[in-house]
């Protein structure tokens, strides 16, 4: 019973880790050093309305090559365990330059 209960919560916790995305845009020629710059993004009532706003060009800080990764890390997903009892939800902005 043990084994049974055991083998079921690692198949949740990875069909809930499959459910990760990433979305990466590049602006012009994409990142070419690797100074990284990242902030939070936090939404309420199931990220339908956000909380904070994360200005990527501001993060650039005047760089014209750089690349925007906005993805729901494993950090995230740990947060929103407990947070998203009350709808509230992150996603990481990373901006490299």
């Amino acid at each position: 019973m043990k084994k049974t209960i055991s083998v079921g919560l690692i198949v949740i916790i990875l069909s809930m880790m499959l459910g990760c995305a990433a979305h990466v845009h590049k602006v012009g020629q994409g990142a070419e050093y690797s100074d990284v710059v990242e902030n939070r993004q936090w939404y309420i009532l199931w990220g339908l309305v956000p909380l904070n706003e994360v200005d990527t060009q501001a993060m650039a800080e005047g760089a014209t090559d750089y690349e925007i990764k906005t993805e729901q890390s494993a950090l995230d997903i740990i947060m929103n365990i407990f947070t998203g009892m009350i709808t509230v939800y992150s996603r990481t902005v990373t901006v490299s330059k």
